[in-house]
């Protein structure tokens, strides 16, 4: 087969002639059809972002999908054949209260992740992935879309993974900070997928507000930031037509909180913020503001298993339109390009990988 393979954070990534591998007791071999390219790939492959890399040749790549070549002894679910959605967020099996968690072919999490990314190093960028049956979704009733438009189900997987922890239910609003960006665009489709009556969508780049305000039939109001914390507070007010239910904070590297402030601020007493970004200085907190509302602050990293399952059903039932984001592709080959061209996006848009079928 082919597969990408890098040397260490910084070195030699190359194309490679690599054996298949063999599935063994407890595991899946995926033939791969596409795979999503970060956005961030080139900094990441250049080792210049802080990131818990494997200590040997890898193959990097997160997410993607393919058809299930072969099964291990031991898995009951799966069969060759299927069509699955490869979720690089693995945890450890054990019942232990913190299981050690990787993301495959990117990173480790936990302090204790060392042993886990060795064996599992290996992510998506290549022609076939042997993995474990926990990281695979069968994509059931969903032919009609090929593979290349399910591979970024995880644009919406992540901020999806931030609704849920934040509990939102149909007909409450929702308000998205960092809606411009990759995963903040997804989150407010998701948003209106999952029946909220309203989506205040906050951002800077007023092209991709008008957009996304488009696509919402309505239910997505859009608010271009001022970066002045009161100012933008009651404008997201007026926007959510009161105060909201839950506000998801998706910005990346965010170098002050006033949008933060802003969104938590708007909230309804009982409301929640969930925390999804990279904000890159403190959050200070009006101490006596959450106390007195009775706000609910939650850290959320990644998504659960369910995840998936449940955004794959509202792409079936047509809920989330996957359509509305415009996609690139390019041959695996070709990766290199296709990082340049990810590095370039935001928003509705997306880059995959496609591997020979």
């Amino acid at each position: 087969m082919k597969a990408w393979k890098l040397s260490k954070p910084g070195g030699e990534l190359k194309l490679i002639d690599a054996p298949i591998p063999q599935v063994r007791a407890g595991t899946v071999l995926v033939k791969m059809h596409a795979a999503p390219m970060l956005t961030y790939f080139d900094r990441w492959a250049a080792g210049q972002l802080p990131y818990a890399y494997p200590l040997r040749e890898f193959t990097p790549g997160t997410n993607g999908v393919g058809v299930i070549d072969a099964i291990g002894s031991g898995i009951y679910h799966f069969k060759p054949g299927d069509r699955v959605f490869v979720d690089p967020y693995m945890v450890a099996a054990e019942n232990v209260a913190e299981p050690a968690q990787i993301l495959t072919g990117l990173t480790g999490i936990s302090v204790d992740s060392g042993e886990m990314l060795k064996d599992w190093a290996n992510g998506t960028y290549s022609e076939h992935v042997l993995t474990l049956p926990t990281v695979l979704t069968r994509l059931d009733r969903l032919d009609r879309l090929p593979s290349e438009r399910l591979a970024y189900l995880s644009k919406f997987a992540i901020p999806f993974g931030g609704l849920l922890r934040g509990d939102l239910r149909p007909a409450q609003t929702l308000i998205v900070n960092g809606a411009t960006g990759y995963f903040g665009s997804g989150a407010v489709l998701a948003g209106v997928a999952l029946g909220a009556r309203r989506v205040v969508a906050l951002g800077r780049n007023t092209s991709i507000l008008d957009r996304l305000a488009a696509l919402g039939h309505g239910r997505i109001a859009c608010v271009a930031l001022s970066g002045e914390t009161n100012r933008d507070s009651e404008a997201i007010r007026d926007a959510a037509g009161g105060s909201a239910d839950i506000a998801l904070d998706m910005v990346g590297g965010a170098g002050d909180a006033n949008a933060t402030l802003a969104a938590l601020s708007a909230l309804h007493r009982g409301g929640r913020l969930v925390l999804m970004g990279s904000m890159t200085v403190p959050l200070p907190l009006p101490y006596a503001q959450v106390l007195a509302n009775n706000w609910e602050i939650v850290g959320n990293f990644m998504y659960s298993k369910e995840a998936i399952r449940r955004l794959s059903a509202l792409v079936e039932s047509g809920a989330l339109d996957l359509e509305a984001v415009a996609l690139r592709t390019f041959p695996l080959a070709d990766l290199k390009e296709a990082s340049r061209a990810a590095a370039g996006i935001s928003g509705l848009e997306a880059v995959c990988l496609i591997m020979e079928r």
